[in-house]
């Protein structure tokens, strides 16, 4: 076990004040309910109102209905979506003797198989939901029970005689938690919104989080962009009595088995893959699945019998994957809903888009995210995603670089970094340029995740001296010190699996999901795929034919060829033309000189670069949509 108290700058030892006798309502009958929590240490004088208005605040993530706890030492409260054994799982939960109070946000997989065992080790269940497993098995395993557990996970255990608040979160962060500490007291929500509906919640920017976010287009932090206000980190947990204690209780490992045969690897990634969809299948209400045309939803597609499929595009044909997405469907028999999302409607959706976020997000990704998880919301309660393919197996086309970078390494690193210093300062562009700089670069320098968009020297020419500046290598290189001895493809899908993955991919599915009720579930991050996929040789991931070599090898025999052997495109998006378009230039023009950008940055720096795209000489649009992105997002909420 690691801890982690590193995460609670500013955090000091805490005790707890007197309060209420206790209260329990919610709602008349058991339901079963997802998705969204919060909780705090303390009753406040007008507790009734503080109750309502923070689960107000998250009630898009469970609109059926509510119900919470409250006494003199803590509160603890929930919104339900309705998805499995509907007539039973009434939160919050309590074991037998009502010592310990559980609030959960998830799904656990296993929990019929946990079930069985708490059963036979003499535990009492009182309904059929999968959250019960949980109270009955900290009951018998304690802090340990995160590792018994199979699902997506963000929880929050009290116990009245003890006094001790215990807080976890699955190992990949599907499911979101934030914390923060007023007056020696914690408070906790699914989302940052509900936060500021507790007394003493302050909304003050976090200036120290501005340059990560420029660097890796989310922040990465366990910080937020508020002052105070933190995440509890994938495979964390926290536990709180008159101090905070953080622990981090699972790390990926690799245990590549290199004598591992193709078709051996072929039979158990099927086999774990099918197992997985049909437990990720399990509900009471119609489910549905995404359809982009791509390998990852085309396989779950295929292979988890659901009746409707979602799919969305642009009307310009290279960003538009609704052609592919209706041949499968037709292909499988399925129904297939598709919509069109025209310029407006994309530009015209970032304030929702924002306000659902709290914290910005530059992947324009998550706007055809929003316009899909809409459609689908419109047909069904749940559907599952491919998110996590490409981390586990392998997917992603900058994980083929360190293949295309092997012939330059007959000449000494030491001339390779000396041309690279030399080629970054020079504004002259050539084909081969950005190979070259590459090729004098370490892994740990040129590489911070799937996305990189401002480099360390441009960070500089951007942000006023008067603001800090972190590398992203800082927070980084203690990953890749992880994974020292592995090779340069393995260490970018354990720097993706750490950054990458929660700070954009899952947090963007949970949040843009959950503000159209819909849940989101994802077979590919799954601690048994995850184990399947730790062992695969580096070869069988990632090789000069192909990305996700095995995954497609697999998946070829139920799907067609153009789908199987699709390059890797994600929700494309026509940002390089529409930026140089006179509606949506003059606005960022605008914004790119107006008093908040004067504030952080080097204004002369980000009209270089936004002239520079619109005249064509550079392809300027993902640095541009980050700071735009960013400064939208300051102006909403602090200006």
């Amino acid at each position: 076990m690691e801890t982690a108290d590193q995460y609670t700058r500013g955090c000091h030892p805490f005790s707890l004040c007197t309060r209420l006798p206790g209260v329990l309502t919610g709602l008349g009958k058991d339901l079963y309910f997802m998705c969204g929590i919060i909780g705090y240490t303390n009753n406040v004088s007008n507790n009734q109102s503080v109750i309502e208005n923070m689960l107000q605040k998250i009630s898009h993530r469970g609109p059926d209905d509510q119900g919470y706890y409250q006494d003199s030492k803590i509160t603890l409260g929930m919104r339900r979506l309705s998805i499995i054994d509907l007539d039973s799982g009434n939160q919050p939960l309590f074991n037998e003797d009502k010592s310990l109070i559980l609030v959960f946000n998830g799904e656990i997989y296993n929990y019929q198989v946990l079930r069985a065992k708490l059963i036979s080790l003499g535990h009492t269940f009182t309904t059929n939901s999968d959250s019960e497993v949980i109270i009955h098995g900290y009951e018998e395993y304690g802090n340990d029970i995160v590792n018994h557990l199979r699902g997506m996970f963000a929880f929050a255990i009290y116990n009245i005689h003890t006094k001790a608040l215990f807080i976890a979160r699955d190992i990949f962060g599907i499911k979101p938690l934030f914390y923060t500490i007023v007056k020696n007291e914690l408070v906790f929500a699914s989302e940052i919104k509900a936060l500021f509906e507790y007394p003493g919640v302050e909304k003050k920017f976090n200036e120290q989080c501005l340059s990560s976010y420029l660097a890796f287009q989310y922040n990465p932090l366990t910080e937020t962009f508020y002052r105070g206000i933190f995440q509890l980190l994938p495979a964390h947990y926290l536990e709180f009595t008159d101090n905070l204690k953080l622990t981090h209780y699972f790390k990926f490992n690799y245990n590549l088995d290199d004598n591992l045969k193709e078709t051996d690897a072929l039979n158990m990634l099927e086999s774990t893959l099918k197992d997985s969809i049909s437990h990720h299948r399990l509900a009471d209400v119609e489910m549905g699945s995404f359809l982009s045309g791509g390998i990852d939803s085309s396989y779950l597609a295929a292979n988890s019998q659901v009746k409707k499929t979602f799919s969305v595009g642009f009307e310009d044909h290279r960003c538009n994957e609704l052609p592919l997405a209706r041949e499968l469907s037709q292909y499988l028999d399925i129904e297939n809903y598709q919509k069109v999302i025209t310029k407006d409607e994309f530009w015209h959706t970032i304030p929702t888009i924002l306000n659902i976020l709290d914290e910005p997000v530059a992947d324009p990704s998550i706007i055809p995210l929003y316009h899909l998880t809409k459609l689908a919301s419109q047909h069904v309660k749940v559907v599952l995603s491919g998110e996590g393919a490409d981390e586990l197996f392998g997917g992603y086309n900058i994980y083929q670089t360190p293949l295309t970078l092997a012939p330059t390494k007959i000449i000494p690193f030491f001339l390779r970094k000396g041309l690279k210093n030399i080629l970054i300062k020079t504004n002259y562009e050539f084909k081969g340029k950005q190979y070259l700089i590459r090729a004098g670069q370490k892994i740990e320098e040129r590489f911070i995740g799937n996305a990189f968009i401002f480099q360390n020297h441009e960070l500089k020419k951007l942000i006023k001296p008067q603001w800090p500046i972190y590398p992203p290598q800082v927070l980084t290189n203690a990953y890749y010190r992880d994974v020292a001895r592995k090779d340069d493809i393995t260490k970018m899908q354990y720097i993706d699996l750490n950054f990458w993955l929660r700070g954009d991919i899952l947090r963007k599915a949970d949040h843009i999901s959950m503000a159209n009720s819909l849940e989101v579930r994802v077979p590919y991050l799954d601690k048994e795929v995850w184990a399947i996929s730790s062992i695969l040789p580096t070869n069988l991931r990632v090789n000069k034919k192909a990305t996700k070599y095995i995954f497609r090898k697999m998946a070829a025999k139920s799907l067609p060829l153009q789908n199987s052997e699709r390059k890797k495109l994600g929700f494309p998006v026509p940002l390089n033309e529409w930026i140089k378009e006179e509606q949506y230039y003059q606005p960022i023009k605008e914004l790119f000189n107006s008093k908040s950008a004067q504030k952080y940055f080097n204004c002369d720096y980000l009209n270089y670069l936004l002239d520079e795209h619109y005249q064509g000489i550079h392809n300027n649009a993902r640095k541009i949509w980050t700071v735009y992105i960013f400064l939208t997002w300051y102006n909403r909420n602090f200006d």
